[in-house]
C-alpha cells in the first residue's frame, strides 16, 4: 500500500469511462473544496491520466485500469460520486495534512 501526505498532493485527477456527468460534477466540487489549498483537480479518462497526478479518484470498476494508466500514483476507488466517504477522507487529508493511503 501507498500512502502521501495531504501536504504533497498537488493534482488530484477524477476519472471515469462512462461520460455519465457524475465524475465532472465530483471534480467540480473538488475544486471548490481543494483550489484554497493549491490543488489542481482535473476530469480526465481513465486510459489518460497525466503522469503528474498524486491522487486518482474513480469508480471502483475502473480500479483496476487506472491502477495499469498510473501505476505509480495512489488510486481511491469509490462506490458513488457524490458523498462517497472515501471522497471525503482525500478532503479531509489535504485540508489536515494528514496521511491517504491507495
Amino acid at each position: 500500500m501507498t500512502t502521501i501526505h495531504g501536504t504533497a498532493i498537488r493534482k488530484v485527477v477524477v476519472a471515469c469511462d462512462a461520460g455519465m456527468g457524475s465524475s465532472a460534477m465530483l471534480a467540480g466540487q473538488l475544486r471548490r473544496q481543494l483550489g484554497k489549498h493549491s490543488v489542481t483537480v482535473e476530469h480526465t479518462p481513465v486510459d489518460a491520466i497525466p503522469a503528474d497526478a498524486d491522487v486518482v479518484i474513480c469508480h471502483q470498476g475502473l480500479a483496476e485500469r487506472a491502477r495499469r494508466s498510473a501505476p505509480d500514483v495512489i488510486v481511491i476507488p469509490i462506490r458513488v460520486f457524490i458523498g462517497d466517504p472515501a471522497v471525503a477522507k482525500v478532503v479531509k487529508a489535504v485540508q489536515t495534512g494528514g496521511e491517504l493511503n491507495g
